[in-house]
């Protein structure tokens, strides 16, 4: 038997689903970003600031396969937000690297990001935020169990 917050819970997750989607895709075209969707955002966030991460490592983070990124980082090179570089040691080895304007996008977004968390909990208190923080870990695990 369905409890009886469940098509509250069901409805607000879809809501802020949509809303946080709606709101990155909305702030990503407003901006000086407008060339990238968000597929393209979340490859460089997967880069990192400073990691020079190998393709694998990149497409393993994103869940697709190599070919995939592959696809998505000859864009990112074309824009000029992603650089391929080569290992001394093995050059047969490629990993991915932010050039300037994909690392102030990365500051940007991860900006968007905190700005985002400190208006969630600011009007919280430590009990909410703990209930809300257990909640999103609860939700966070169930989601990696999921294998599609």
């Amino acid at each position: 038997m369905e409890q009886p917050q469940f098509k509250d819970v069901n409805n607000y997750l879809v809501h802020v689903f949509d809303e946080m989607l709606r709101i990155e895709e909305t702030s990503l075209k407003e901006s000086d970003f407008h060339d990238l969707s968000m597929k393209e955002m979340h490859t460089i966030a997967a880069i990192g600031l400073y990691g020079d991460k190998r393709t694998s490592q990149v497409a393993k983070e994103l869940h697709v396969t190599v070919g995939t990124l592959t696809v998505s980082v000859n864009t990112l090179v074309k824009k000029g937000y992603v650089l391929r570089v080569r290992q001394e040691k093995d050059r047969r080895v490629v990993n991915l690297k932010l050039t300037n304007r994909g690392r102030l996008l990365y500051r940007l977004h991860d900006k968007f990001h905190r700005t985002m968390v400190k208006r969630i909990i600011t009007d919280l208190d430590d009990p909410e935020v703990s209930a809300l923080l257990g909640a999103l870990k609860s939700l966070s695990n169930y989601l990696s169990e999921i294998k599609i």
